[in-house]
């Protein structure tokens, strides 16, 4: 809820003009009334319409900025000429209007042009930004004509304003690391697969790695969802970095890479999110060191994430791209509390990115680690990773083994395809929850691919007891549960069904029901706040910890969390920590500014109704191994589109660019 003096936002109808405020209305949207802990806001314009804050608003220098934005962030494909056109023709009689130089005859040709780009422009932000334009003209009328007939500029117009503005698109608003989505899928479309991954590397340096094992909310997002199927926009992502790879070119880095400005980082972990803040940092001519306890780079993706899901070949091609920024790497160096201190000393900032590796306990009966085949996932992933990428340690052989897995998510989902391949005789995965939160957790091609490999999930059931002989694991006793929904409308809670316990032999138990870190680096006396989870506790903003100079990003900051949650944390961190030893300060810029109000406000309306683009253009579905041709070996599942359906899919990429400006 928003205290507003006008809003057409989202189709409401809120006109408090000759009001007192403490009678004014309300708008139902989270709208960004206040811009930051410093300045309100007076305006606020965009796709879906405007909303003033402030009786003391020049509309008619609103509608003029509002529309040269167009110009700044057109994104226009050039595809048709209403939005080649016509923006321009918006800004020109706007401003003409503005200045005091205009007629009324360009009024109506404003109206006009308007009405013209929403009905025939081909991408949404042609459509888009008329709407906020025509409800300003519509209800502001007056405001406009003053300055037609008394020929004087609008009330602001030589006035300092501060106007900021950003462009977004649903699915952007719902990537953690705000990839620039459509920008990297028109490349596809163009076959500029350079400018693809280009598009991706603005905020996501991991582009071999994010269009392979990515959650994509993005697509759950993605308004080609109200018409037919989401883009497959995780896929079409790996385009771009495949085609850098497969064809030997060096890197296509997003910008090039300033001088060194004289400041140096250090930076813990090699994973995610080491890795996008080296990355950021060096590109800004940060000198960066990065320590990493495993021996080898990319932290849990490297040794967690098996090759048949994410090859090591294309990881370490990301790696590569940070490397070539001139990024130093140390690895087999375990942090202590005494090279923080000296750290500290040593260096303008500290970036701490340690993962979770650190298995949580199962919390049945009689669990201890000492019993033979109770084996934590990340030691079992460890062990099969480091061997079949890397030939470090020795092989997994699980023949003629029962192996149970309790969890839920993408790590369970790792161990128990590990197991089928390791060539284990059962693997079953236990799971407090149902099917349809297994899928949510992880994604729908990993639930069924599990599946098909043989894996049994047994849902609505939990571990009750380890059973053992002389320390040697024997069997298991589940517990089965109902899903019994409250009377009173509350959240339906999970009760134990009498009598429908069951025991099983098994060999090993492995628990991925979650993971902590292991945070000793850090001095006790440096006292540094921490969340109940036991993580890092920042502001959740700028990821500066309780202690100035000591940032956190990852899992150690929030707790076990997706490579793409990781990455967007640590790109906003790289962020801050520039301005932090630029200037002394925590900020955030106004593009991050705007990226969080965005994300309150809900950029998708899943009610919106899509018109005018051909409904049942199927989905394209690229190439996976079969069953039989997957399920004993590590070959990468997912072999990717063809040209063919990946400029299909591409084609199916409505363009929902939106613009947002805020006036304060």
């Amino acid at each position: 809820m928003s205290k507003v003096y006008f809003s057409t936002w989202r189709g409401e109808s809120i006109n408090n003009i000759d009001k007192p405020e403490d009678t004014w209305e309300e708008s139902a949207y989270n709208l960004p009334e206040q811009y930051n802990e410093h300045a309100s806001s007076k305006a606020f314009i965009g796709w879906d319409g405007v909303a003033l804050f402030n009786p003391d608003v020049d509309v008619v220098r609103l509608a003029t900025e509002y529309a040269a934005q167009y110009q700044v962030y057109s994104e226009a494909c050039g595809r048709c000429a209403p939005g080649r056109w016509g923006g321009r023709i918006l800004y020109d009689l706007l401003d003409k209007i503005a200045r005091g130089e205009g007629s009324v005859a360009d009024m109506d040709h404003l109206k006009e042009i308007s009405k013209t780009m929403q009905m025939t422009s081909k991408c949404e932000i042609g459509k888009t930004v008329p709407t906020p334009l025509l409800d300003l003209m519509t209800h502001f009328e007056d405001d406009f004509l003053t300055c037609i007939n008394e020929q004087k500029a609008s009330k602001h117009y030589n006035e300092e304003v501060n106007y900021i503005a950003k462009i977004t698109a649903p699915c952007t608003d719902a990537c953690p690391a705000h990839v620039d989505i459509p920008g990297y899928i028109e490349g596809v479309r163009d076959l500029k697969l350079d400018n693809s991954v280009e598009a991706t590397r603005q905020t996501m340096p991991l582009a071999h790695t994010c269009g392979r094992v990515c959650p994509h909310p993005c697509e759950d997002e993605c308004r080609r969802t109200n018409l037919d199927d989401a883009i497959s926009i995780m896929e079409l992502k790996r385009m771009g970095a495949d085609y850098e790879t497969d064809h030997g070119f060096g890197f296509f880095h997003p910008a090039k890479q300033k001088k060194p400005i004289g400041k140096k980082v250090a930076i813990i972990g090699a994973g995610p999110a080491g890795l996008t803040t080296a990355y950021y940092l060096a590109l800004e001519g940060v000198e960066c060191d990065v320590y990493e306890e495993l021996p080898v780079l990319g932290g849990e993706v490297a040794v967690g994430v098996p090759e048949y899901r994410m090859p090591i070949d294309k990881y370490n091609q990301d790696i590569e791209a940070v490397k070539d920024l001139g990024v130093n790497f140390i690895t087999g160096s375990r942090v202590s509390a005494d090279m923080m201190r000296q750290f500290e000393k040593d260096y303008d900032a500290v970036m701490v990115a340690v993962g979770t590796r650190i298995s949580k306990k199962v919390r049945c009966e009689n669990e201890r680690p000492e019993i033979e085949g109770y084996w934590s996932a990340i030691e079992m992933l460890d062990q099969i990773n480091l061997w079949e990428k890397y030939g470090i340690g020795e092989p997994v052989d699980l023949t003629g083994k029962t192996v149970v897995c309790v969890g839920g998510g993408f790590t369970s989902m790792d161990v128990v395809r590990c197991a089928i391949r390791a060539n284990a005789k059962k693997v079953v995965m236990i799971y407090r929850r149902d099917e349809k939160t297994i899928i949510r957790n992880t994604t729908y091609e990993e639930y069924h691919e599990a599946v098909e490999e043989g894996v049994e999930f047994i849902f609505h059931s939990a571990v009750e007891r380890m059973n053992d002989e002389n320390n040697v694991l024997k069997s298991l006793d589940f517990n089965m549960f109902e899903l019994v929904p409250d009377p009173n409308g509350g959240r339906a809670q999970l009760l134990k069904i009498e009598g429908a316990d069951f025991s099983r032999d098994v060999d090993y138990l492995i628990p991925a029901v979650s993971q902590s870190a292991d945070l000793d680096l850090l001095p006790k006396e440096w006292d540094i706040e921490m969340t109940s989870w036991g993580t890092i506790k920042t502001n959740g903003t700028d990821y500066m910890t309780s202690r100035k100079g000591i940032f956190a990003a990852g899992d150690c900051e929030y707790g076990p969390m997706t490579i793409v949650n990781a990455v967007g944390q640590a790109k906003r961190a790289s962020s801050v920590m520039l301005r932090y030893m630029q200037t002394g300060e925590i900020s955030l810029s106004d593009d991050e500014i705007m990226e969080d109000h965005l994300r309150k406000m809900r950029v998708y309306d899943k009610k919106e109704k899509i018109t005018g683009w051909m409904p049942g253009v199927e989905r394209s579905e690229s190439e996976k191994l079969s069953v039989d041709e997957r399920r004993d070996n590590n070959r990468e599942v997912n072999l990717g589109f063809t040209q063919d359906e990946a400029l299909h899919e591409a084609e199916r990429c409505m363009r929902c660019y939106y613009i947002a400006m805020v006036a304060h």
